[in-house]
């Protein structure tokens, strides 16, 4: 069965017009062409689909059913194709770099560096994306991957990047009331928060440690960020990444618990393209990032 021909884009271009407006003479002005020229077009299209189009409806025309089918297509097909331009336009400013990171990480480590960036990159533009489902660096929608493990793509230059570690934090007042108790007592006083995931984690960093088996869970929630949120407004203690919760602790939102050390957590890894990437801006960034990591461990 032989498949249909696409009309041309010109063709759908003067029917989306003709169709939209409810007029050849109009859809003419709109695309600067002469009524003749549309009423052309609109002929070839329908012995091309072999499906009438259009019918007069005094100095006007309504579509038909054919019609109306095909316009909801073109419509969409032009949205698409217009969308679709429009990126390709963002994509060529030199200074734009797509970096992938998980939302946790870049809310405590990468915003808080922004300005430094910034102000060592000066032509930078990153569109931070926290969807972590895009796992390959396709040097469109992704320059830059940040990422729990390798990636393992060929044409990849990959690195280890940060290595966490979890903490038990609190807020100010939370973790103060905690220090003149022993460690022994704190169940009794304090409940804990936990992130959903670690109910069902092995022995990896997201398992809650033995030393915290005692506390009553009171909040479980499903993302990273709502825990530290409800950690700072003090409703319990909870067990998070030390980089997720750095900059709450510099300023003073949240604390660490005393006598519960800190256990070894995620190692994070970064990976672009190999070798010449889409612009020297991408090169530039990831070098930034690789660097302002080893100054900060």
């Amino acid at each position: 069965m032989n498949k249909p021909r696409i009309p041309s884009l010109r063709l759908l271009s003067g029917f989306e017009a003709a169709a939209r407006l409810g007029s050849f003479s109009r859809a003419a002005e709109e695309l600067y062409l002469s009524q003749s020229a549309i009423s052309h077009q609109i002929q070839q299209l329908e012995e091309q689909l072999g499906q009438p189009l259009f019918s007069r409806v005094g100095r006007g025309v309504e579509l038909t059913v054919a019609g109306e089918v095909l316009l909801r297509s073109v419509q969409l097909s032009l949205d698409a194709l217009k969308s679709g331009l429009a990126r390709i336009g963002t994509y060529l400013d030199p200074g734009l770099v797509v970096l992938v990171c998980p939302a946790p990480l870049q809310q405590g480590w990468l915003l808080p560096r922004l300005a430094a960036l910034q102000q060592a990159l000066p032509g930078v533009c990153p569109l931070l994306s926290t969807d972590e489902t895009a796992r390959y660096v396709d040097e469109l929608d992704v320059d830059i991957n940040i990422v729990a493990r390798p990636l393992q793509q060929p044409g990849l230059l990959e690195l280890p990047w940060l290595q966490d570690e979890q903490l038990l934090v609190a807020s100010p007042a939370l973790a103060q009331r905690l220090a003149g108790l022993p460690p022994t007592e704190h169940a009794v006083h304090v409940s804990l928060l936990c992130l959903e995931r670690t109910l069902t984690a092995g022995s990896g960093h997201e398992a809650l440690p033995a030393m915290l088996a005692g506390f009553r869970r009171s909040l479980i929630l499903d993302d990273a960020r709502l825990l530290q949120d409800a950690a700072e407004r003090g409703l319990g203690v909870a067990w998070l990444s030390r980089w997720q919760v750095a900059d709450a602790m510099a300023v003073g939102r949240l604390q660490a618990v005393a006598g519960y050390p800190a256990q070894p957590g995620q190692q994070w890894w970064i990976a672009r393209a190999e070798g010449d990437t889409r612009a020297p801006m991408v090169r530039q960034l990831y070098q930034w990032l690789v660097d302002e990591a080893a100054r900060v461990v």
